[in-house]
């Protein structure tokens, strides 16, 4: 592991290329900004929850910067990113005057960065955003990658755009206010990294679970560190989710219609993943694709993470169902992403005869 208190990876994407910062005390330090262009204006998009803690100590390093500072605080959850929760961003921005000119702010978990990067995508047709992920799953994949998007009645993030922020910033110290169920949803993010392409980074994770558990301060930077170099990698060959990026959905077919069914905030999303991972894994072995040692191992991590491995029962029909509904189909037909080997996985269509073992086994 780095000494250094903060590391940085870069995700290269040509004229879109940005740089993701990752260490302790970056949120309220002026220099952290440094590299953006300068402009009059800024809004931070925050929610209830997050505004309280970070929102003026985020404003009051902003105010070095730029001259006007305005907050959007939004309500809190999963079931909140919607239309509504867009429109209220719109209407703050609109009713701060702000331009195209103005660098918008997303400070929050991955609700809060995924709504918020939408609301620059659009706003004016594009404004500058920055990440600045308060959450471990938000710091490890929904902040990276420029996946912005709000939920559907019938399916989760249908809804959205691929647009690039100018900067994440991952601040260590704003875990510690983190409840203790979002940090362990936040791990299944880290679990999926290691298990479609780093099985070193899966070994590591299973023997520093108590570690990251316990919130120490280099096993969480090391898991946001290795999680990123990763992600940044898979998304500067693939941007758009043509190919290989599709692995980083690992889990996330069964782990969408959980969230779906189950309708949105009931599961965290990352409680969701967990299990869609073990689900994933055990289709996996049953189509042959990998070892059952390896599938179980998976699940073994999962589980002692503290992340669920009992599927809701929403009944077969209604996961066929959603499942269809991912945006992975093609032609009504489902496709998985499917683990091949220790740290290797792929995209694949699946029979939906195929995927009743897995579904009506973890539903028992």
């Amino acid at each position: 592991m780095s000494a250094d208190p903060t590391s940085i990876v870069h995700v290269d994407l040509g004229a879109r290329s940005y740089r993701i910062l990752i260490g302790p005390a970056l949120l309220d330090t002026p220099g952290t900004y440094d590299d953006l262009a300068p402009g009059h204006s800024c809004a931070i998009v925050t929610n209830e929850t997050v505004a309280p803690l970070y929102a003026d100590r985020l404003a009051r390093a902003l105010r070095e910067r730029y001259a006007k500072v305005d907050v959007i605080t939004l309500r809190d959850g999963e079931a909140h990113k919607d239309w509504l929760t867009l429109h209220a961003i719109f209407d703050g921005l609109v009713g701060g005057g702000c331009d195209r000119g103005t660098t918008l702010f997303a400070l929050g978990g991955g609700v809060v960065g995924d709504v918020a990067g939408f609301a620059a995508a659009c706003y004016m047709r594009g404004i500058a955003y920055v990440q600045v992920p308060t959450t471990l799953l938000a710091q490890v994949d929904s902040s990276v990658g420029g996946k912005t998007a709000i939920n559907h009645p019938h399916g989760k993030n249908l809804i959205g755009a691929f647009y690039q922020p100018e900067l994440v910033v991952a601040d260590v110290d704003t875990l510690d206010t983190l409840p203790q169920r979002e940090l362990v949803a936040g791990l299944a993010e880290v679990i999926k990294y290691g298990a479609v392409a780093d099985d070193a980074f899966l070994g590591w994770i299973e023997g520093n679970l108590a570690a990251l558990l316990a919130r120490d301060k280099t096993a969480l930077s090391h898991a946001v560190t290795t999680s990123c170099r990763i992600k940044a990698e898979v998304v500067a060959n693939d941007e758009r989710e043509a190919g290989r990026r599709a692995i980083l959905n690992f889990g996330h077919t069964f782990a969408h219609a959980i969230e779906t069914g189950t309708g949105h905030g009931t599961w965290l999303h990352g409680e969701a993943v967990g299990c869609g991972m073990a689900m994933a894994a055990d289709l996996s072995a049953r189509l042959g694709l990998v070892g059952r040692v390896q599938a179980e191992r998976v699940a073994r991590i999962v589980g002692a993470a503290g992340l669920p491995l009992r599927a809701p029962r929403l009944g077969l029909e209604r996961y066929l169902e959603l499942m269809r509904m991912d945006k992975k189909a093609q032609g009504g037909q489902m496709r998985f992403v499917l683990l091949q080997g220790p740290g290797q996985a792929g995209l694949g269509a699946v029979d939906p005869a195929q995927v009743t073992d897995t579904i009506e086994n973890f539903c028992a």
